[in-house]
């Protein structure tokens, strides 16, 4: 894996209709925040050949949003992100990211937040980078990394949607 894509699920509805929290659906401003951020990767060149997804409502109708700009890459659901902490998330990559240069994981907090910044600590990201990382991780965020020879990884973008023409989220 030449690259991962981090990227929380967009907005979703307060009570899922079933009561469960599995079943919460995306509301509008988060499927139109997903849109968004798929656009805007994509307009960057930045197009995952593997969406790992958790199986929640929520993370699949953004992942589906997503994926527009995206028709060739390869959309795997797992049941095991939901919810899922930074090791299961990792786990998942080293299960399922073989042979993907470019991986992205559309997940929950807070396990995607900590995550993201456990991966720009340990590759060297700047105080100001961190800081605004540490500060928020709303709906929607996506965050990229780079692994370049081997290296530690390489925060290269942190996005949030507000920022890019979204609504952004909580």
């Amino acid at each position: 894996m030449e690259r991962l894509i981090l990227m929380r699920h967009g907005k979703a509805e307060r009570h899922a209709q079933t009561g469960g929290d599995f079943e919460r659906a995306l509301a509008d401003s988060g499927r139109a925040d997903a849109a968004v951020m798929g656009r805007m990767l994509a307009g960057l060149g930045l197009k995952p050949d593997l969406m790992l997804t958790s199986s929640a409502r929520r993370t699949r109708e953004t992942a589906e949003q997503v994926a527009a700009s995206f028709p060739k890459a390869r959309v795997e659901l797992s049941r095991d992100l939901y919810h899922a902490d930074p090791e299961e998330i990792v786990q998942a990559l080293e299960d399922e990211g073989d042979g993907a240069a470019t991986v992205m994981v559309v997940g929950h907090n807070p396990g995607m937040h900590e995550l993201a910044l456990r991966l720009a600590v340990q590759g060297g990201a700047s105080p100001i980078q961190t800081n605004k990382l540490r500060s928020r991780f709303p709906t929607s965020t996506v965050v990229v990394f780079s692994w370049g020879g081997g290296g530690p990884p390489v925060l290269e973008h942190l996005f949030y949607a507000h920022e890019n023409g979204g609504a952004g989220g909580e």
